[in-house]
């Protein structure tokens, strides 16, 4: 049964598509995709395939992108919890993959929750550089946290701000920056008609005027020579071709890149730049600056299997200093396994101006005592422990002054009575081979979902390398989180509120 549409937006949709309305209406028939995007950072797109059990096939769009059957529920699979895989819409998948992130780079997704973008950017980081994720939402600044966290990302810095603040603290720093904007969302009227019920049609022109503001700010705080990628779930020209429009006619040292086509893929319409383009439409006279807007990306569903999606690509004019060959050369150290725990050395290239909180003797020595059970190449200018809560920062951003954050950096754990007790987001950026003691559980063993629901389990029947005390827990040779061991049974210390549901 076709979903009942806004009539004004039936109308718009008329205007702009002419002749492929029929089959742009035809899509709602269709169901929707599923998608699954691969963690990078974790395993490798063939292993995944490998040991997964789902019913895949590509995303053409995004290499590490996979459609998946229904029947699969991935979501209540113990490789989603082991942030093997983040379940994402199939065009939503498109920025991130096209914003191609290099090892060393400071990058910025300033609207970044829940997440989906922001985790893909950090696993492209390979832990080198650093990702700034930022979103206006409290609430959901923490849902984003927490898939960062799962995702195994050790090197963000988590922010709850507006862009305006954001800008004045970075003004020229990033690399790279993804506005993924808060928009009508006419794009996902398939996937969620509820979104349709709530539309009118000024819901996106008060967008826009939101959308002109972040553009602005972002622009602000991309360096010379960076690439910044701006994205709406939308058809809306007043949210897409519009604001580029604006930002090229606001910031001149802006330019729009080309952008890969895949089969499908549309370019931007050029004269939906302009106020009264379903007034004059196609005949509209089109200034010279806005013909670069073909070069933008618009994916309708009824051309490809996924929803609504707008993309543009942009470059700021000039020469850009970059971080990736020192941020490199630290990374391939890293994976040699030369660096040693509490090195003692600085290895990234940004310079540190912030007032660390550096552990006591009492402090250093419970950290000691449990990281020479710790191979992570841990370097001890860059630890941290604030009122027995041990942090590690590996790149500092200077000091973030007046700033709302959730996180900077990887939290560790708590030192109680001067122990440590290792912490959740912890287990979850370590290899298995990166701890001295492990309890590897099946995918297929019932023990796996006793221990994500917060159950003590027995695991007597497994080798392990010591029989007590803590142990990452894993499933094929994947951390979920910690346990702590004693006469073959393991006391659960996965996350509460991460816990698996009945």
């Amino acid at each position: 049964m076709r979903m009942n549409l806004p009539e004004e937006f039936a109308e718009k949709m008329k205007c702009l598509l002419k002749e492929e309305y029929a089959d742009f209406i035809a899509a709602y028939d269709r169901p929707r995709n599923f998608g699954l995007r691969v963690n990078v950072g974790k395993i490798t797109v063939d292993r995944f395939r490998q040991i997964s059990g789902f019913h895949l096939s590509p995303v053409p769009w995004t290499e590490n992108g996979f459609y998946y059957e229904e029947e699969d529920r991935p979501a209540r699979h113990p490789f989603y919890y082991a942030g093997l895989y983040y379940l994402q819409e199939p065009s939503a998948m498109t920025p991130a993959s096209i914003l191609k992130v290099n090892a060393g780079e400071k990058v910025l997704d300033l609207c970044a929750a829940p997440g989906g973008k922001a985790t893909e950017l950090g696993a492209r980081l390979s832990g080198s550089g650093v990702l700034v994720a930022n979103d206006i939402s409290a609430s959901r600044a923490k849902a984003l946290l927490k898939n960062i966290e799962v995702f195994g990302i050790s090197n963000a810095f988590v922010t709850n701000e507006v862009p305006a603040k954001l800008a004045a603290q970075f003004p020229s720093f990033f690399d790279k920056i993804l506005v993924d904007a808060p928009c009508s969302g006419e794009g996902m009227f398939r996937k969620d008609p509820a979104v349709a019920k709530v539309w009118d049609k000024e819901k996106p022109f008060a967008c826009a005027k939101q959308q002109k503001e972040i553009i602005s700010r972002a622009a602000q705080m991309l360096a010379p020579g960076g690439q910044m990628l701006y994205s709406t779930c939308t058809f809306s020209p007043e949210e897409n071709e519009q604001v580029i429009a604006y930002l090229l006619d606001t910031c001149r040292d802006m330019e729009v890149l080309e952008l890969p086509r895949q089969e499908g893929f549309s370019g931007g319409i050029a004269w939906a730049a302009c106020e009264d383009w379903q007034e004059k439409g196609v005949e509209a006279e089109i200034p010279a600056r806005y013909q670069e807007l073909s070069k933008c990306v618009r994916i309708w569903p009824h051309k490809m299997n996924g929803e609504g999606h707008f993309l543009a690509l942009l470059k700021k004019k000039g020469k850009s200093a970059g971080q990736g060959a020192d941020a490199q050369e630290h990374d391939e150290k890293k994976q040699n396994g030369k660096e040693p725990v509490f090195a003692g050395k600085k290895t990234l290239p940004l310079k540190n101006t912030r007032k660390k909180a550096t552990p006591d003797r009492q402090e250093e020595a419970a950290l000691e005592a449990f990281f020479a059970d710790v191979s992570f190449p841990f370097n001890k200018s860059f630890i941290e422990v604030r009122k027995g809560q041990v942090y590690y920062v590996p790149e500092a951003l200077g000091e973030p002054k007046g700033l709302t954050f959730l996180r900077n950096g990887l939290y560790l754990g708590e030192i109680r009575k001067d122990r440590f007790e290792p912490g959740q987001s912890f287990a979850m950026a370590l290899k298995k081979e990166e701890y001295a003691s492990v309890v590897d559980l099946d995918a297929a063993d019932e023990r796996v979902l006793r221990y994500l629901k917060g159950e003590t389990v027995d695991v007597d029947d497994l080798p392990v390398q010591r029989g007590r005390g803590w142990q990452l827990v894993c499933v094929n040779g994947y951390p979920l989180g910690w346990g702590k061991l004693a006469a073959g049974t393991l006391k659960n210390k996965y996350h509460p509120g991460w816990r698996m549901k009945y």
